[in-house]
């Protein structure tokens, strides 16, 4: 087996001719949702399924992810915690605040905090920042990934709230959520020309990539928030 880090806390590792995505284990022993752990040299890694994360999908389309070590991250829309665990695993020196809108997937979120000092499981709607403003400090990475029709505008508020100024938005954008019956091209323009023009915090679009076959009408995005001019 062979093991390569292709991104800052994101490795490549190689068995049997085939190339999996992976995490190193912040929590050696133990998986979260069934994937398969995998050793070298001392250190675990867990491998990291695409097709249950769109992060994972955004690496695997050659989308920079610029979090670091001991990055803050802002993570919208974190559900049971399946890519969150991944983020954790990325930030041994930093920390993920994990908003999440349900009750019920967020007691599975914070049974996944008991083993994971850097979660922060926060209980809240991801349009109403103001709600969690007390908990979350600025942070240098937002990244989203809600069911909702205002996504755009949901990236926004919270940027406007937390994100710093050299700091980054990754987003995945579901058309579905957005609009049911409109062309998902024509809903990934709309929502990009309204990240760049259409809030009081707008941003500069770095890359951005359709996200099938892992997820069918989805598009991953990379931006930057653009300094206010004075």
């Amino acid at each position: 087996m062979d093991v390569n880090e292709i991104s800052e806390g994101i490795f490549e590792v190689r068995k049997g001719g085939k190339k999996i995505l992976a995490t190193k284990n912040a929590n050696p022993g133990s998986n979260v949702y069934g994937e398969n752990l995998l050793e070298e040299e001392g250190e675990e890694y867990r491998a990291w399924d695409a097709r249950r994360s769109k992060l994972a999908a955004m690496v695997i389309k050659k989308m920079k992810v610029p979090i670091k070590s001991d990055s803050r991250v802002l993570y919208l829309g974190a559900a049971s915690g399946t890519t969150v665990s991944h983020v954790s695993d990325m930030l041994p020196n930093g920390i993920v605040y994990a908003v999440e809108f349900s009750p019920r997937t967020m007691r599975e979120l914070i049974q996944l905090c008991d083993t994971r000092s850097n979660i922060v499981p926060i209980l809240a709607d991801a349009s109403r920042p103001k709600l969690y403003a007390h908990i979350v400090e600025q942070v240098d990475v937002i990244f989203q990934d809600v069911a909702q029709p205002n996504q755009a505008q949901i990236a926004a508020v919270n940027a406007e709230q937390f994100l710093k100024d050299d700091g980054h938005l990754l987003l995945s954008i579901k058309a579905r959520s957005i609009d049911t019956v409109a062309n998902p091209s024509k809903v990934f323009k709309e929502e990009v020309n309204k990240l760049e023009k259409d809030f009081d915090t707008q941003f500069k679009v770095i890359k951005k990539h359709d996200l099938a076959p892992f997820h069918e009408d989805h598009l991953g995005l990379v931006a930057k928030k653009k300094l206010k001019e004075n």
